[in-house]
Formats: C-alpha cells, sequence, structure tokens
C-alpha cells in the first residue's frame, strides 16, 4: 500500500510551462556544462553575464540546430500539410521527455482503464542535501535552480523521480558533475582526507528561494527564527548540557565543587577565573620578592626552606650569601 500511495501521487504530469521565464532560461544558460559553453563561444560568440542564449520560443542551441536539421531532412510531423513550428516542436519534445512513466493501458469489461504498474521498492540509505546555489557576486539568487549534493551511486533519473514523487517536485533538467577528493597522502600526514560527493544542479518549473542565513536577516526576523530555531531542536540546551557534564566529569570529583549555572559554563567565566588566579599568583611573587629586597638592604641573610620529604625527618635549610645592588 505504501508504494502504491507513493505512485499514485504521479498520477499529474511535471509537464514544464510552454515558454520558461526568463530567470528560468538564464539559470538553464549558467549552469551548461563548461566543454558546452566552450563550443558555443567559438561558434556564436560570448553570451552576456545574467543572459540566455535561447531562441525567443524557448530553445537552447543545440534543440534549435536538431529542429533545423530535422525542418531540413523533412522529418518532422506535419499539420494541414505543413510542417510544425518550433514551438510545436519543442512542447511535444518537453511532453516527451516530462511522461510519467509507470502506467499501461488495460480493458477491463470492455472499458478502457489505466493501471499503475509499481512494484514494492526498498529505499537505500542515502542522504540527499540541499545546499544554496553558487552564486556570484553581485549577481542575484536565480530561484529556478536548486543545488543537491548525492551519493555517486545516485543518477538523474533516480533524483527526478525522487523529488516527484515524495515531494512533488517539478524539474526541467538535471546537471551533474562528480568532485573527486584528493587522496590523503603518506608522506603528509597533516594532509586532510575530504569526502568525494555529486553535485546535482537541478532546473525548477516554479521557483524555490532558499532560506535567508542568519547573517542576512533583519534583527527582528533574526531573533524570530533563532527562537523558532531553539524552540524546534533545542541547540543551545544542548551545547549547554554538554558543558555541564564536562565539568561534572572533570571538576566533579572534588568535594567542594558546585555548579553555578548559567556561569560555570560561559566563557567570560572561565577566563575571570583564569585571570583571578593569575593575578593571585603573581601577587605573592611580588610581595616575595619585596621582601627580600627590604632583607637585602637591612643586610639580613636569606633562608629558603625545602620542602619536606617522607624519607627526611629534619627540614634541611639552604643559606644565600647577601648581595648588594
Amino acid at each position: 500500500m505504501q508504494c502504491f500511495a507513493l505512485t499514485a501521487r504521479r498520477f499529474y504530469s511535471s509537464k514544464p510551462p510552454a515558454i520558461l521565464p526568463e530567470a528560468a532560461r538564464i539559470a538553464r544558460t549558467t549552469s551548461t556544462p563548461l566543454a558546452v559553453r566552450l563550443r558555443r563561444r567559438k561558434r556564436f560568440g560570448p553570451t552576456a553575464v545574467g543572459t540566455s542564449d535561447s531562441t525567443p520560443e524557448g530553445l537552447t542551441p543545440t534543440e534549435f540546430a536538431r529542429y533545423r536539421r530535422l525542418k531540413a531532412t523533412k522529418k518532422l510531423k506535419e499539420i494541414d500539410g505543413e510542417q510544425i513550428t518550433d514551438a510545436q516542436w519543442i512542447e511535444r519534445l518537453n511532453e516527451r521527455r516530462s511522461r510519467v512513466r509507470g502506467f499501461r493501458t488495460v480493458q477491463r469489461g470492455g472499458v478502457e482503464e489505466t493501471e499503475v504498474v509499481g512494484r514494492r521498492v526498498y529505499l537505500p540509505n542515502i542522504i540527499i542535501r540541499l545546499v544554496r546555489n553558487n552564486t556570484l557576486k553581485g549577481e542575484p539568487y536565480n530561484p529556478y535552480e536548486a543545488t543537491f549534493r548525492i551519493p555517486k551511486s545516485v543518477t538523474k533519473t533516480d533524483l527526478r523521480s525522487y523529488l516527484l514523487a515524495v515531494y512533488g517536485v517539478k524539474t526541467t533538467y538535471i546537471r551533474t558533475d562528480n568532485y573527486i577528493a584528493p587522496a590523503p597522502s603518506k608522506r603528509n600526514p597533516a594532509r586532510k582526507a575530504f569526502k568525494t560527493y555529486k553535485r546535482a544542479v537541478v532546473g525548477l518549473v516554479d521557483p524555490f528561494y532558499y532560506p535567508h542565513r542568519l547573517e542576512d536577516m533583519p534583527e527582528k526576523e533574526k531573533g524570530e527564527r533563532e527562537q523558532w530555531i531553539e524552540d524546534n531542536f533545542q541547540i543551545m540546551a544542548t551545547r549547554a548540557t554538554k558543558k555541564y557534564e564536562m565539568l561534572r566529569l572533570t571538576k566533579g570529583q572534588s568535594k567542594g565543587w558546585n555548579m553555578k549555572e548559567p556561569m560555570a559554563t560561559k566563557r567570560s567565566h572561565i577566563l575571570r577565573l583564569v585571570a583571578e588566579r593569575r593575578e593571585k599568583r603573581e601577587g605573592l611573587i611580588v610581595d616575595q620578592v619585596r621582601q627580600w629586597r627590604e632583607m637585602r638592604k637591612k643586610g639580613k641573610t636569606i633562608t629558603l626552606e625545602l620542602a619536606k620529604k617522607v624519607t627526611e625527618t629534619p627540614a634541611t635549610q639552604k643559606t644565600v650569601p647577601v648581595t648588594t645592588n
């Protein structure tokens, strides 16, 4: 039943609009692979930043070249004796690309019905992470794209089906690239090993605005957001509990120790205690030096009492000769 419920949510088609918005076209042009961009720049010239290289009907240079090739060879479908236009051709192509799979037509009692071809699927233990888009300085954030970090074994079809079946997110294109982490060096142990992952840039039919970072929010919204995060995830409470357990396991062994919240876990309180102990220690040293100087001025002998040892019964004394400044 669970499999059927997930499949039943896919009855609608993820058909993109006939004409993509300008922001979606710009996003598609920006996320084009580097080799394709270099080839198009060499053939058609450079494309200005923040613009799209598509036709007014929404065809990319590759799709437009394919349409012209089919039109020249007369392989396009005809309507009323005329070949279809580029807008009609791209609309049919998008319908073909975004068709919903997993259905078949059957005859039951002389009535034609649509049957879901489903099977039980066990999803693997994978993590799909949504991250912010790579936006250059001075350029606006494009809401018609979403960036994910996915495992290397996940394909474009898997990601598209997952977004559509679970979240109902309709996509137009998916581009992936692998980030291979450098292997750790045996000669340089300090060199860290980073995790290899696959990045997927997904084109969206409906715009999606990534939540603002706390650093970008106004003070009022920032406070409300932090309070919401604390109420739902208890981040600060978890940190305070960790600090308490750390202090309890370290200082809690002594009988006179008492936990004074919240001052005992604050950095300012810890630094103040360290400064007080340092000041007390340095004060004792200064007083002892002042006492020795007064004794030297009066010509008295300075004697140092060594610490008593367990094996020695009498305390030994050592005489320091008097020196004059």
